[in-house]
C-alpha cells in the first residue's frame, strides 16, 4: 500500500485534532463530527517542517464559524507544518472530509490514485480543499496537502478562538513554539490582524 507524507499546517497540526479524521469524532470546541477513514489506523510517523509559502485565512468555516486556514503557494515565506505518514487511501478520505464527501467515495478514491502524477499542484475541483499541492519528499516519500486552487481570490476572515487553540497547540506539540511564538507567526498571517491584536493571540495561544 503506498505511503504520502500528509502535511498539515491549520488545526490539524494537533494531533488529537487530526485523529478525529483518522478514527472519527468532534474535536473540542467544532461543531461537527467527522465519519473517519476506511483505514483508522495511527500515522507511522510524524515530522515537523516548514515549507515555502504562506498561510491565509479566509471564507467562513462550519466547523469553527470564522475563516479557515489555507495554503498559498505562491506567497513569500515560510509555514510551520507537520506531517503525518499515512497511506494514499487514508488521505484521499482525509481530504474527502475536507470537503464533506463520503470516506472512500468517488472523490476519496480519484484523489489516490492519482497522488503519483502529481508533481507540483493538481485542482480536483473549485471547492475550498480540492486542490493537492505536492511540498517535495522525505525520506524518499511524497509530501502533499489540501489548500484552494486560488487562494488570493477568496475573502480575508479572520480565525475563531477555537480555531486559534487547535492550531496553537499543534505550533507547541510540533515545534515546541511558546505562546508568545505562535502569537507573532499567526499575527502575520493575511486575515488576522484586522481582529486579532498580538496580545491577544499570545493569551489564546498560550492555552
Amino acid at each position: 500500500m503506498q505511503q504520502v507524507w500528509y502535511v498539515a499546517y491549520g488545526s490539524n497540526l494537533a494531533l488529537d485534532r487530526f485523529r478525529c479524521y483518522l478514527s472519527g469524532g468532534r474535536p473540542a470546541g467544532g461543531m461537527r463530527d467527522y465519519p473517519g477513514c476506511r483505514d483508522p489506523r495511527e500515522p507511522e510517523r510524524v515530522a515537523s517542517l516548514e515549507v515555502p509559502g504562506g498561510l491565509v485565512f479566509a471564507g467562513e468555516s462550519r466547523v469553527w464559524g470564522g475563516g479557515m486556514a489555507f495554503y498559498d503557494t505562491k506567497a513569500a515565506g515560510r509555514v510551520a507544518c507537520r506531517a503525518y505518514l499515512v497511506t494514499a487511501e487514508q488521505l484521499g478520505d482525509i481530504a474527502a472530509q475536507e470537503m464533506r464527501r463520503e470516506p472512500g467515495g468517488e472523490f476519496a478514491r480519484d484523489l489516490a490514485g492519482l497522488l503519483p502524477d502529481v508533481d507540483l499542484i493538481h485542482a480536483m475541483g473549485p471547492g475550498r480543499y480540492e486542490t493537492i499541492a505536492r511540498l517535495g519528499s522525505e525520506d524518499g516519500i511524497p509530501m502533499f496537502t489540501v489548500t484552494h486552487g486560488e487562494v488570493a481570490d477568496l475573502d480575508l476572515a479572520a480565525p475563531t478562538a477555537a480555531y486559534v487553540r487547535w492550531i496553537a497547540a499543534g505550533l507547541r506539540e510540533a515545534h515546541g513554539w511558546d505562546g508568545e511564538q505562535v502569537a507573532a507567526y499567526l499575527s502575520e498571517a493575511s486575515g488576522v490582524a484586522e481582529a486579532w491584536s498580538v496580545a491577544e493571540l499570545a493569551l489564546v495561544a498560550r492555552g
